[in-house]
This record gives C-alpha cells, structure tokens and sequence, in this order.
C-alpha cells in the first residue's frame, strides 16, 4: 500500500487547535476526505473521519489497523502540511 496523494486545506481559526483538513489517496484508487490535523500540546497529530452516534461519542469512519500504517498516514499528511504555505 502506498499514499499516492495528499492534499491539505489549512484552517486558521483562532482559538482553534485544528490546523487543517486533508484528503489522502492510497494506490491511485482508494480515497479518504476529513482527516484532521490537530495541535496537540506538544505535537501535531491526526485524527480520522469519525461520525457522532446517538450516545454523543464519535466512531471513526476509517482508520489504520496497525502502528506502523498510522505511522504512515501521519508522516506523509505532516511533511505535506509542513511544506504548505
């Protein structure tokens, strides 16, 4: 599996810790919109596209199984976040 695209919308919200939304296709076929960048109190993280149920919690719509796809998923997404203007 390889992320063949990401593309990264910044939001500059003040008082807002989401620093952006992103879209990320994998192997030129498969993609997954809403993947927040959030600063987190030392980092930048990401979060998947989750919905709320009727309990008031979210569920993440898509997400990696495994640490190392996570890894993955946040490298690529952070290094083009960090090259956008």
């Amino acid at each position: 599996m390889k992320i063949t695209s990401v593309k990264v919308h910044k939001t500059e919200k003040e008082n807002s810790r989401m620093k952006g939304m992103v879209s990320v296709v994998i192997d030129d076929c498969f993609a997954i919109r809403d993947i927040r960048i959030i600063q987190g109190d030392d980092k930048l993280f990401i979060a998947m596209p989750s919905r709320k149920v009727n309990d008031d919690t979210y569920h993440d719509i898509a997400h990696p199984i495994n640490q190392e796809t996570r890894e993955m998923f946040e490298k690529a997404i952070l290094d083009a976040y960090n090259e956008t203007e």
